[in-house]
């Protein structure tokens, strides 16, 4: 049951809607009051919110798995690349829990109380592995913050300057933080939520301006003098286009984080302006913000571009650039479970495998221009590994005290001149990307199903010809071939081809044993006399080495006669005995009419294969250039390199 009672200060109603919250600032006159049962102690003012982006007000409503709830309170913290909001829920079912704003980033978690012993703040470190709560975790970021304000119910007493050391963990979909700022620690279990799907109503964009509000800063760049602006406060840092000096919106005096670029150092122009508004995926972005970073490998300086965007709801988006290749990036509230376990092998995500292609030791800002919302400066390095299933690139960054994986997909040039109305001002892709289509890959899909299908109707028509359209045995007879046959022939029985010229087949099969015989055949026609001959040699032998058994050669042979006229026929056999075993030989000779050649079925296959090798080597050549810029180059590659030198 809510409680209410009135502000000692000003009289005015303070309600308690839930039963844990201890704590309330008095949205009329700021005072901070601490709730003893019925009573109220005023002890003192609340420091002054900072003006944020937020969509997100105290009375907002929305829904979570079903169940309605409200925010009721709200604390702002303020860590080393910003702010973030930690606003306090309650559930129709009196539940409360903690939704945390940063960066376009929300996370609903609640409390969980755990019997194991919670690690020490001190012993964790960046992509850290342990098990806590019966599930796997994994360190993604660790901060050393402070609160600078709050407003509404809140379950603790708060206020500017109280400390907050927090260590967020990540497994997959869920996420959990460790809250140090207590002790013990407490352990808040949750996960990443869409914006829409929390249904959420009475946001401030669908109310009157608030009547406080905080207009851009203006203000001229600390080393050259030159125009700056920064949109909002949750801009932390402001890169000078002019000068590239770098610039920390939040300090009164405006501190350079880095100093401006020197008259050697490189400035790259940014191939969209600054400022410039577009549509990507159907969503409106703006170009606030621009980087440059460089790593080296082998002595060998590779840079790219990196610009920053802002989307609806205080959301951002990331936009990568090099050497003409684009990519369209989102930082990952779900990353892979089990992440930076083990840093060259494949990253399964989203049903898909990620093969490593690289990882950057050390990848450095070079130059910053326009708005960001954390502490950017140049010299600040991170360490970047990337995994790829074109189009899709996934990337593991980690510093210090922050690990992030980012989603990026491949597009092409065209697609962003056209997003921000900017024809001519893209240049044609130099080589190949890590996660860059294959252009070869989807031909070769379509050119192997064809081949599958023409195959099998390659084959349909052979085995018709085959078997239905077989021939059949015009001649079968045995004969016993002696030695004293030398000078006499053996003729067959006649037999008929009708209709059409055919195929003929002559088989002959005998009973040799370690033995050999000459054949001298003759297919006749009776009535022309017209003859096709033919010769042959059999041999077979057989025996026992050393208990192994051994043969060679063969009993039977057959021999063909093509396009042979309708008529009567007979052949011939001249045998010619081996003279150092002149045993007599039994031969079966078989006539048979000839179904379908293979001849022709082997060049058809021949030709259909044809295509699928090719598309294959296509294939195989695009992915050899992709993988030869990778961590897993061929040695092919290497080895022709040093050819050339």
């Amino acid at each position: 049951m809510a409680l209410t009672a009135s502000c000692p200060s000003c009289g005015a109603p303070v309600v308690f809607k839930s039963a844990s919250s201890i704590f309330a600032v008095c949205e009329y006159c700021q005072s901070t009051l601490v709730r003893h049962d019925q009573a109220l102690e005023d002890i003192g003012k609340m420091a002054a919110l900072v003006e944020d982006r937020s969509p997100l007000q105290l009375g907002v409503e929305g829904s979570y798995k079903g169940v309605h709830f409200a925010l009721i309170g709200r604390i702002q913290i303020k860590y080393s690349q910003g702010y973030w909001n930690e606003w306090h829920l309650l559930f129709d079912d009196m539940r409360t829990g903690w939704l945390s704003e940063a960066g376009g980033e929300y996370v609903l978690t609640f409390a969980q109380q755990v019997q194991e012993l919670l690690p020490k703040f001190a012993e964790l470190k960046i992509g850290q592995r342990f098990v806590l709560a019966s599930q796997p975790w994994t360190v993604s970021n660790i901060e050393n913050a402070e609160c600078v304000a709050g407003q509404g119910e809140l379950p603790f007493k708060v206020g500017a300057g109280y400390p907050v050391a927090a260590v967020d963990l990540r497994n997959g979909a869920n996420f959990a933080t460790l809250d140090y700022s207590e002790t013990p620690p407490l352990l808040f279990v949750g996960e990443p939520v869409g914006f829409a799907s929390l249904k959420m109503s009475k946001l401030r964009e669908g109310m009157p301006i608030p009547t406080h509000t905080v207009a851009a800063q203006v203000f001229r760049c600390p080393a050259c003098g030159a125009p700056m602006q920064a949109r909002s406060r949750e801009i932390l840092a402001v890169g000078c286009v002019s000068c590239g000096a770098v610039v920390d919106t939040a300090d009164q005096n405006f501190k350079l984080l880095s100093k401006a670029l020197g008259t050697r150092d490189e400035k790259y122009v940014p191939r969209i302006p600054l400022g410039s508004k577009g549509g990507l995926e159907g969503k409106p972005v703006e170009v606030i913000g621009f980087l440059v970073k460089e790593s080296r490998v082998d002595g060998i300086a590779y840079d790219w571009r990196e610009y920053l965007l802002a989307g609806e709801n205080g959301t951002y988006r990331w936009l990568t650039e090099y050497n003409g290749h684009w990519n369209i990036a989102d930082v990952l509230s779900n990353p892979p479970a089990g992440s930076g376990a083990m840093e060259l092998a494949d990253v399964n995500f989203s049903g898909q495998r990620f093969r490593h292609y690289s990882t950057a030791q050390s990848a450095e800002v070079i130059q910053v221009a326009g708005e960001f919302t954390w502490r950017v400066r140049r010299g600040e390095t991170s360490r970047v590994v990337d995994y790829v299933a074109p189009p899709l690139l996934l990337s593991r960054e980690a510093t210090d005290n922050d690990l992030n994986w980012s989603l990026a997909t491949y597009v092409t040039p065209e697609v962003i001149g056209e997003a921000f109305k900017l024809p001519g001002r893209m240049i044609a892709p130099v080589g190949i990307f890590a996660n860059q289509p294959n252009p070869w890959a989807e031909t070769h899909l379509r050119v192997c199903s064809l081949f599958w299908k023409l195959a099998l109707v390659a084959v349909a028509l052979q085995v018709f010809f085959g078997f239905l359209g077989s021939g059949k045995v015009l001649l079968r007879q045995e004969f016993t071939l002696s030695p004293q046959m030398t000078e006499d022939s053996v003729v067959t029985s006649e037999f008929e081809v009708r209709d059409r010229p055919r195929k003929l087949t002559v088989r002959n099969s005998t009973s040799l044993d370690n033995n050999w015989i000459g054949l001298d055949l003759m297919l006749v026609n009776k009535a022309s006399g017209q003859a096709w001959p033919a010769a042959r040699e059999l041999a077979y032998y057989h025996g026992n080495d050393g208990g192994e058994s051994w043969s060679e050669g063969d009993r039977s042979d057959e021999v063909v006669f093509l396009d042979v006229p309708p008529g009567i026929y007979y052949v011939t056999v001249d045998p010619d005995i081996a003279p150092e075993k002149p045993e007599p030989v039994r031969d079966v000779i078989e006539v048979s009419s000839g179904g379908a050649g293979w001849s022709n079925f082997v060049m058809v296959m021949l030709f259909l294969v044809f295509f699928p090798v090719f598309t294959r080597l296509r294939f195989a050549a695009f992915e050899s250039r992709r993988w030869a810029e990778s961590d897993h180059a061929p040695a092919a590659s290497s080895d022709s390199s040093d050819g050339d030198d």
